[in-house]
């Protein structure tokens, strides 16, 4: 469950992150990089504070 719980919540940031940055630069390529990257760096702070 807690992992469950920290994936759906780092998705949902990446997908938050990548639409502002696709709506602010109209680049679906860098929308992409911004919100895997958000993702991917949000998933150690979500896992230590979701417990």
């Amino acid at each position: 469950m807690h992992t469950a719980v920290v994936l759906l919540t780092a998705i949902v940031i990446g997908l938050i992150v990548g639409g502002l940055t696709f709506l602010s630069q109209f680049s679906a390529a860098g929308a992409v990089t911004a919100g895997l990257t958000t993702s991917g760096l949000s998933l150690p702070i979500l896992r230590s504070l979701i417990r």
